[in-house]
């Protein structure tokens, strides 16, 4: 479908980022993607925004790939939604029978009417023909929006959080998941715990500029659909397709930040040495490795980075990238199926750790643990794993947020408690808690 396509020059591309931000704010239909200029060798845009459905799909898990990779053929335009963790049950002969309070459709995706791509000193308008003599006129109440000021410490959201796996809970079950690895059920896997809020109403603009301003995450995600928010403050990319290469950069391996440099320091050279960090990411990148094979012209699938730290505000973390060559005849919703759900949020083997997942922890993962992102009009896509992230009905007035870590043989119970902790500091942080 067509697009009329108008390039503009920007002189302060922070403060064009915070007004575009704010007049995106306006649709029933918003996603936002930031990568908060981190240094990210596969990144395409400074930060792409994409409103006003033009076209959409929304569907529970039955036969969902399928009709997400006719859509995507049928509209051969841009599209942008999410994947729910929950579309395993498409792919595996699985279900997800535990609580569920935020209530997201398992798969959404629109064509938007409005597209803009941010580049360093630029910006680009793509609009779909019916609206084209309308980009000067939009382009000009970006510029003149007012911007709200990011949160302060002493201005946060009050927010009474609960958990849904309290301590004792939590060490129980790990000590169960670590009795299904010793008996060779399983390698490793991801066990999650929800932190949550009944009857609670937040300002989602606001959190997510506020938990953005602090974690500024080369994956950073705004997404509105239905009175439903994704506030995400992602470090992790999925899968990205461009043309006939594949790249997913899966994260296993967590230090927290500390207070000095001399300490943050020996905390990064510690995480990197560590033996058990560093088998719990070796365990994903195999798992990864066979899961783009099944996609991949042979002998193609290569480890180009392993283990590699990378700090973010919050924490230190172990990313690992893996590259492939696909066949262009290869379609892009297959490629994304052969690999679904991210091995980095499930475990190995897959399909047991999917099954010891649902039946030990007690929140449905819903978005969690899912994917957001793009597909272009020539099939190529970029998708992140949504963790870091704060989801919120704003009809039911439920907020929740999620955490996990790996399990593996040499796991502590304590030690991956303290984890959770450490990766849920930043939500916790911009909901006052």
């Amino acid at each position: 479908m067509r697009r009329a396509i108008k390039h503009f020059n920007i002189d302060h591309i922070e403060m064009f980022k915070k007004k575009l931000f704010q007049w995106a704010s306006q649709f029933e239909e918003v996603v936002w993607l930031d990568s908060n200029f981190y240094k990210q060798t596969y990144s395409s845009y400074e930060a792409v925004l994409a409103v006003d459905a033009f076209t959409s799909i929304k569907t529970d898990y039955h036969n969902a790939f399928e009709d997400l990779k006719e859509y995507q053929t049928t509209t051969a335009d841009w599209i942008f939604g999410y994947l729910t963790y929950d579309l395993k049950n498409d792919v595996e002969n699985l279900s997800s029978e535990n609580f569920d309070g935020l209530h997201f459709p398992d798969l959404f995706f629109f064509q938007p009417k409005r597209l803009i791509f941010l580049k360093k000193d630029s910006v680009e308008f793509h609009y779909l023909g019916m609206i084209d003599d309308e980009i000067e006129e939009d382009h000009q109440n970006i510029l003149h929006s007012l911007t709200s000021e990011i949160l302060s410490e002493e201005n946060k959201e009050d927010v009474k959080i609960k958990m849904r796996i309290h301590k004792d809970a939590y060490f129980s079950k790990a000590n169960e998941m670590l009795a299904h690895i010793h008996r060779g059920d399983i390698y490793e896997a991801n066990f999650c715990q929800e932190f949550y809020a009944e009857d609670t109403e937040i300002d989602p603009l606001k959190v997510f500029q506020n938990l953005n301003e602090i974690s500024q995450p080369p994956f950073a995600t705004f997404l509105k659909h239905e009175g439903k928010y994704l506030l995400s403050a992602s470090p992790e990319r999925f899968l990205k397709r461009a043309g006939e290469e594949l790249i997913s950069q899966p994260i296993k391996g967590t230090a927290r930040r500390a207070a000095t440099p001399e300490e943050d320091k020996l905390l990064l050279t510690e995480l990197e040495s560590n033996t058990k960090e560093r088998s719990e990411n070796v365990m994903i990148v195999d798992l990864v490795r066979n899961d783009l094979s099944r996609v991949a012209v042979k002998g193609s699938v290569k480890v180009e980075e392993l283990c590699k730290v990378y700090t973010f505000m919050q924490v230190h973390q172990l990313i690992s990238t893996v590259k492939a060559t696909v066949p262009k005849e290869i379609h892009s919703v297959d490629i994304i199926k052969a690999a679904y759900p991210m091995g980095s949020m499930t475990g190995a083997p897959k399909l047991s750790a999917m099954k010891i997942i649902e039946k030990l922890e007690e929140t449905k993962r819903g978005l969690y643990s899912g994917a957001v992102g793009y597909f272009s009009p020539k099939g190529d896509f970029d998708f992140n794993v949504i963790i870091r992230s704060i989801l919120y009905n704003s009809e039911d007035k439920y907020v929740s947020f999620s955490v996990g870590s790996a399990i593996t043989a040499k796991s502590l119970p304590e030690n991956e408690y303290e984890e959770c902790l450490v990766k849920a500091k930043a939500m916790r942080q911009v909901l006052g808690v």
